[in-house]
């Protein structure tokens, strides 16, 4: 079974492993006479690659992109776009250890439990590297995004880490850029540089809460029932690696809301619809609203730590492991960078979609 492709008319399938000789993505779906080179995908693969920070996995990886085919000129020609990431670091010797044991909250066991065979060095297709080849993927579309919706805008960042959360009256989208945790709030950013020290020190790990926000992004993108936006973002958002649970708008707090507080009023504004707030998370019976689309996803804590953990052998024994080698003390700092690009991916598909199904012409006129 084919299970390593996502995307309906936008569609890209990744291949590769942590510790194989190269990583990537073939994008198919993608239109032609876009402006493409492998500069703008590098941007965002760097904003991604571990070794930026000493909050981040220290393994040295350039994550260089190289664009095969699809490309002409400097333009995308309309077939399938073939992007391979090199692989230069690998240290598969930090693995030799757990060939035999399965590590507690990793995808070793089940991974043998299906298949019977496994890839022991650094997880294989379940490791977080997987995810270089989406940011690439990514990239693709929100190049193609530029040039179709201009006016659409994306943006990622960090709203908890463990326990601590930002503070939402100081949020200021400037400063994602000027800390290593992507994070809208300055002194959240301190505390936290504080916080995870403490853990990293010590070889332990912590979770943690991303939000992604879409903006500009017209009413009317999305279907009933089985193509909803909302489905397809958090299909996005649960496929990767270390997700455990995804909201959109009010999220899981829409159900301690009262009918009267969490229904959002609509009054007419000099250029249609306006609400008065975004409980929906800018999508209403899987259909965009033309406000804010606001996807949250939460992130366990990286299950590669120094406490040593009862497990068992391949042989059924039990055993106690501690996993060696370079692994992150948050994963949440660079899922921000993969939420970004997966997100993206979806905006374009149903976007593609939209103009299949509707066209360029007038829609349903409200006044």
């Amino acid at each position: 079974m084919s299970m390593n492709s996502f995307g309906h008319l936008f569609r890209f399938t990744t291949w590769g492993e942590s510790h194989g000789p190269a990583i990537g993505a073939t994008v198919d779906g993608c239109p032609p006479g876009v402006p493409l080179e492998a500069d703008m995908l590098q941007h965002w693969l760097d904003r991604r690659k571990p070794g930026t920070s000493k909050y981040t996995t220290q393994r040295r990886e350039a994550d260089l992109v190289r664009i095969l085919s699809g490309v002409h000129e400097g333009q995308t020609t309309g077939t399938p776009i073939q992007l391979m990431i090199e692989n230069t670091d690998q240290r598969s010797k930090d693995y030799g250890d757990i060939e035999q044991k399965f590590r507690p909250g990793h995808a070793d066991i089940t991974y043998w439990q299906k298949y019977g065979i496994r890839d022991p060095r650094g997880g294989g297709r379940s490791s977080a590297r997987e995810t270089a080849s989406r940011v690439a993927a990514g990239g693709v579309a929100r190049e193609v995004l530029s040039t179709l919706a201009p006016e659409v805008s994306i943006s990622g960042y960090m709203v908890q880490m463990g326990p601590h959360r930002i503070d939402r009256s100081r949020m200021d989208l400037s400063e994602i850029e000027r800390n290593p945790f992507w994070v809208p709030d300055a002194k959240a950013a301190a505390d936290w540089a504080e916080y995870l020290d403490g853990l990293r020190k010590v070889g332990s790990s912590v979770g943690a809460v991303c939000e992604i926000t879409v903006s500009g992004l017209p009413a009317g993108l999305g279907a009933p029932v089985y193509a909803k936006l909302d489905t397809d973002l958090a299909a996005a958002c649960m496929s990767i690696n270390a997700v455990k649970g995804v909201e959109i708008g009010e999220g899981m707090g829409a159900a301690v809301l009262t009918g009267e507080e969490n229904a959002d009023e609509i009054t007419m504004g000099p250029e249609g619809p306006e609400y008065c707030s975004n409980h929906a998370g800018g999508i209403l019976g899987g259909i965009s609203t033309g406000q804010d689309i606001v996807v949250r996803f939460a992130v366990k804590p990286t299950s590669s730590i120094l406490s040593p953990r009862q497990t068992i052998t391949k042989a059924g024994e039990p055993a106690e492991i501690i996993t060696k080698g370079r692994h992150d003390p948050c994963v949440g700092i660079r899922a921000v960078p993969v939420g970004e690009a997966m997100v993206a991916c979806v905006i374009l598909d149903h976007l593609l979609l939209h103009r299949g199904q509707i066209g360029d012409g007038p829609r349903g006129q409200i006044g």
